[in-house]
């Protein structure tokens, strides 16, 4: 089977630009993807990080959604400690109800910020953590037609629209627990890559390995997401992708900013641990020319067992984000939507 390509989008803020033009990039990059052939595109949730406007993923479905007309369009993902369960199930059931057979509901263990902020949002529901995470799945799975036991407290509650099924479920992880729960359940299962050293090898083999099969997924689905800057040069795709090695060693030592530019990043003068924390991430990332990166990530889909690749691009400037991903439909020959298939971005 061919390795498909998909899109994960934090909706990066640039030095110099705003939160609000991040969003409506996001629109823009959408339709892109929807026109160039990409298999789906998900939104992610962070909160408080002033590089990445995507706090609300459900909301952002919908509008990307509405600019397109092909791509299956999901959230990577709902970080279920954040969110009741019965609104989760509700909001998708909505979204699948706009948009039947496009819409993708991935679920993530972690608050995706930090503790103070992750507190903040759970408000006075208290300090839900991934020690929760099972409960609180289970609650989504049994508003989303399994039904709760006879004494459940919640036995009398239909989750809202009546008559639409949820989307399909992933699993997003960056450590065996998700995988395992994904192949037992036979759900979806996504690997972050992008921002885990950990190795995808042994975990993905060990979600197919645990597969059950279900209704919505008869056969294991596993996607790798990474991160990926392409340019038409190996030496430009080192430049662009600078922007996000400085914005990683920002945030990693409590400094957090939006994404400075190449120049601002290549002229930074690096302590010897920043250096460690840069190169660390780098290792993470793939970044070069159309025929380099078109190899690593075939052999990276090959090493893991993965079905799907799912390509973030952090870079400071959009037009060079459009970029790399046009290049990328280009080198795996993407089969571009035909005229009329696909709304503008």
């Amino acid at each position: 089977m061919a390795l498909s390509l998909s899109v994960l989008d934090l909706s990066p803020v640039g030095s110099g630009s705003t939160a609000t033009r991040a969003l409506r990039n996001t629109l823009e990059l959408a339709g892109l993807a929807d026109r160039l052939g990409y298999e789906r595109y998900w939104l992610a949730e962070h909160h408080n990080l002033p590089s990445v406007a995507s706090p609300a993923p459900e909301v952002m479905i919908g509008h990307v959604a509405g600019e397109t007309s092909r791509i299956r369009i999901g959230a990577g993902g709902i970080m279920l400690p954040n969110h009741a369960p019965l609104k989760v199930a509700e909001t998708f059931k909505v979204l699948e109800a706009l948009h039947p057979g496009r819409i993708d509901l991935g679920i993530g263990r972690a608050p995706g910020t930090d503790p103070v902020t992750a507190s903040a949002l759970r408000g006075p529901r208290g300090t839900a953590g991934a020690e929760d995470f099972p409960e609180q799945f289970g609650e989504l799975l049994a508003f989303s037609g399994d039904g709760f036991p006879e004494d459940h407290p919640f036995r009398s509650i239909s989750a809202a629209p009546g008559g639409v099924e949820l989307p399909p479920i992933w699993l997003l992880g960056s450590s065996g627990y998700s995988a395992r729960a994904a192949g037992e359940m036979g759900l979806g299962y996504a690997f972050a890559s992008h921002f885990s050293p950990v190795d995808p090898a042994p975990i993905m083999l060990a979600y197919r390995e645990g597969f059950a099969p279900s209704e919505a997924f008869p056969e294991p689905h596993a996607i790798l997401a990474t991160s990926v800057v392409c340019a038409e040069t190996d030496e430009r795709a080192e430049e662009l992708a600078s922007s996000m090695g400085l914005a990683w060693v920002r945030m990693r030592t409590g400094k957090p900013g939006p994404l400075p530019t190449p120049e601002e990043a290549m002229a930074y003068p690096y302590t010897p641990a920043e250096r460690r924390l840069l190169e660390a991430y780098r290792s993470m990332q793939v970044v070069g020319d159309p025929s380099s990166v078109r190899e690593r990530l075939l052999d990276l889909g090959e090493g893991t067992g993965a079905d799907e690749i799912m390509i973030t691009t952090m870079v400071h400037d959009h037009g060079q984000r459009l970029g790399s991903y046009e290049l990328l439909a280009g080198a795996f020959g993407l089969k571009s939507a035909a005229p009329g298939q696909a709304s503008g971005g």
